[in-house]
């Protein structure tokens, strides 16, 4: 594969964010009312729209026997259909319009990558979440592998015909991590040049796959997310599945050791059967420009609907890391060294894959 080249992109599109303006309704304090006109009206429950989900307490909540002299108290529950019952739903619609005003006013932020972390939060995972949680069934394994704070470089196996391993990664490390922390994607140049895709790439996170990039994200303390096997891994035919290609020269674990990071490895299954490769159009995969052009039992046969993935069940695993911190400097220009440590990883990744398809039940279930 010819070497990545690096896609320009606009370095000035980060904006200085201003902070959030939370907004409340204040309440005023009425007439003393009788016990017959108090029974009448709505207990006092929260007021919708406050971001807190403060509940009114009655002033006088333990004389009269549990009802205050404004009604009933107001921990008691609400039936369905009573207006207010559920200050959820105020939330929720308070959260989408401040988000749309941010957005159009420009307010917000995007770090030099062009990674939008609220975009990302909030829209991107939200669409990506069903597949990973209701059609895909993925179960995470070892997430506490990966480190609180500081930088750490994630390297997984590649396979599915389509990337959607990294995403179902990304939501992987972005729903379960105690820390809450997010896994910054190193992709391929192809995926920089297509229409739409280059924008939400950058959007959620991803950068060119160059060790440049990658160390700068490394050096601030990222959790950043490579694939070495490339479109050979998830280009491969059906019949190799699971089987681990060449992990390239070693690059990765070269960037590793300059920013003193741990390498995680990580090992997904699950991926390989969503699109069972049995054949490759190489002419037109040229034509099109693409590193291969996959035929598979429904595509092309069934146009569209022959896109759609099978609903296999995945397991991800985040082994234990490898450290790094403990070699000299000038350990990254050891080839020797380098090849052992990529060969660890490969190794690492290899066995665990053996052990999580020995212990699946079942492709689906």
């Amino acid at each position: 594969m010819a070497d990545a080249k690096v896609i320009p992109f606009d370095d000035d599109r980060s904006r200085n964010g201003s902070p959030q303006r939370s907004v409340r309704r204040r309440t005023g304090s009425g007439r003393r009312k009788s016990v017959a006109e108090s029974a009448r009206e709505i207990p006092v429950g929260s007021v919708p729209g406050q971001l807190g989900g403060e509940r009114a307490v009655p002033r006088d909540a333990s004389a009269g026997g549990g009802a205050g002299a404004d009604g009933p108290s107001a921990q008691s529950p609400r039936g369905p259909g009573i207006p207010g019952a559920d200050t959820g739903w105020d939330q929720r619609i308070a959260g989408g319009l401040a988000f749309l005003r941010r957005r159009l006013t420009g307010d917000y932020d995007v770090d030099e990558f062009g990674y939008d972390k609220e975009l990302t939060d909030q829209v991107l995972m939200s669409l990506l979440r069903p597949l990973y949680a209701k059609y895909f069934r993925v179960e995470v394994k070892g997430i506490e592998n990966i480190p609180s704070e500081g930088g750490a470089l994630v390297v997984a196996n590649h396979s599915g015909t389509l990337p959607l391993d990294g995403l179902m990664m990304q939501v992987a490390v972005h729903d379960n991590h105690p820390a809450g922390r997010h896994l910054r994607l190193l992709a391929a140049d192809l995926v920089f040049v297509l229409p739409v895709i280059n924008e939400l790439a950058r959007k959620a996170g991803h950068t060119l796959a160059c060790t440049e990039d990658a160390e700068r994200l490394l050096q601030r303390g990222e959790v950043v997310g490579v694939m070495p096997e490339g479109f050979k891994g998830i280009g491969k035919p059906f019949s190799e599945r699971y089987k681990l290609q060449r992990f390239g020269r070693g690059g990765f674990v070269s960037t590793a050791l300059r920013a003193g990071v741990p390498i995680v490895p990580c090992s997904i299954v699950g991926a390989e059967e969503i699109y069972p490769m049995i054949g490759n159009a190489k002419t037109l995969a040229r034509l099109l420009g693409f590193p291969y052009f996959p035929i598979t039992p429904t595509f092309p046969w069934l146009g569209p609907l022959g896109a759609v993935p099978l609903p296999t069940k995945w397991t991800i695993q985040f082994g234990e890391p490898i450290p790094t911190d403990g070699y000299p400097p000038e350990a990254a220009e050891d080839p020797m060294l380098m090849f052992n440590l990529t060969d660890q990883v490969r190794e690492q990744i290899q066995h665990t894959l053996y052990k999580l398809l020995v212990q699946r039940r079942s492709v689906f279930f």
